[in-house]
């Protein structure tokens, strides 16, 4: 049988309400009182009971992590950074990976606050009116990471996903290619996805280039996805001479196919990514990529939610964290090639 507070009251001879007072160090007690109860503590092996202590407490110590897809790269380096400042303040966590369902994310909001969590950080990857429904109307505090919240009067971390689009196009550009394909996210006007696109397309049109909608897919994050892709351009004969991937792994795809099939990078088509995970450094050709800051982005979200959780001020609501274009051996000038 485990022992419980009451057992340790009556062997220290002392109330239940004063042990509690020395676990909690929530009202003084007499040093000889403490000593006594803390010795017996210790003889008996007590552990108080988490989910009754954060009841009293109204302290659980616990904040939800809602993301989209554990296994991808860019979302472990964010956990990364969640974990280890959770830590240093004394936070665990509770992690729920929803597939990026819509029916899981609210079921998982849900679940979540019948734990007691004292927070949710939140990634998703389409930003539907029915979460943002659910999102309003959230009894604990909420921080998106990679969010346009702007229907949502809830804090966020992210970069400038515009700028940092436009950023790479205009790149390639200045390196000759006038045919740039991307391979997108999805479509989801409540997402950073959709700053992309126009980041894109901004770069494009100030320098005279029509999109090409034909060269303009999604991806939905899968490396599968991106190979079949650059299949389908090159089964139709509309290969770009410039691939912009909207992430590492759906570069990595369309490099694979491109390979495949006999197509050197960046000889005969650069390929560009975004995220700056570990794999666009270890993969060959390197990759060039858009970085953000992945670790820090964790980092100042759970940093944000525990200021909110004990009501601390803010500076900004909507923190937008600087980015950076890596160019590796992936890209190059265009090259005329006999198509």
């Amino acid at each position: 049988m485990s022992v419980t507070i009451k057992d340790v009251a009556q062997r220290a001879g002392v109330s239940i309400s004063t042990v509690s007072r020395v676990i909690n160090n929530s009202k003084p007690v007499s040093n000889e009182i403490r000593q006594r109860v803390l010795q017996i503590i210790e003889e008996t092996g007590y552990t108080p009971n988490p989910v009754a202590r954060s009841l009293v407490m109204k302290k659980s110590q616990l904040i939800g992590v809602i993301v989209p897809d554990i296994s991808n790269f860019f979302i472990g380096e964010i956990l990364n950074g969640i974990e280890e400042i959770g830590k240093m303040y004394t936070y665990d966590i509770l992690l729920c990976n929803t597939y990026g369902d819509l029916e899981q994310e609210i079921r998982y909001l849900k679940l979540l606050q019948g734990k007691q969590v004292e927070g949710i950080v939140l990634m998703t990857w389409d930003l539907q009116d029915k979460l943002i429904d659910y999102l309003a109307d959230c009894e604990i505090p909420v921080v998106l990471i990679n969010r346009n919240t702007s229907r949502l009067n809830i804090p966020s971390v992210s970069i400038d996903n515009f700028q940092a689009s436009y950023d790479m196009t205009n790149y390639l550009i200045e390196n000759g290619h006038r045919e740039i394909g991307l391979i997108r996210n999805r479509l989801d006007s409540n997402s950073f996805c959709m700053d992309q696109y126009n980041g894109y397309k901004k770069a494009l049109e100030e320098k005279g280039i029509s999109v090409n909608e034909d060269l303009v897919e999604f991806g939905n994050f899968k490396l599968d996805k991106a190979y079949e892709i650059v299949k389908r351009w090159i089964d139709a004969d509309i290969l770009p001479t410039a691939i912009f991937a909207t992430s590492d792994t759906m570069a990595i795809g369309a490099i694979n196919c491109l390979l495949d099939h006999g197509f050197q990078v960046p000889n005969d088509v650069s390929v560009t990514g975004f995220h700056d995970t570990k794999m666009a450094s270890f993969y060959r050709p390197t990759l060039t990529t858009i970085r953000q800051p992945l670790y820090d982005m964790g980092a100042v979200a759970i940093r944000m939610i525990i200021k909110i959780i004990n009501k601390m001020e803010i500076n900004e609501k909507v923190v937008i964290l600087p980015h950076e274009l890596i160019e590796r051996k992936s890209s190059g000038p265009a090259y005329l090639m006999d198509r």
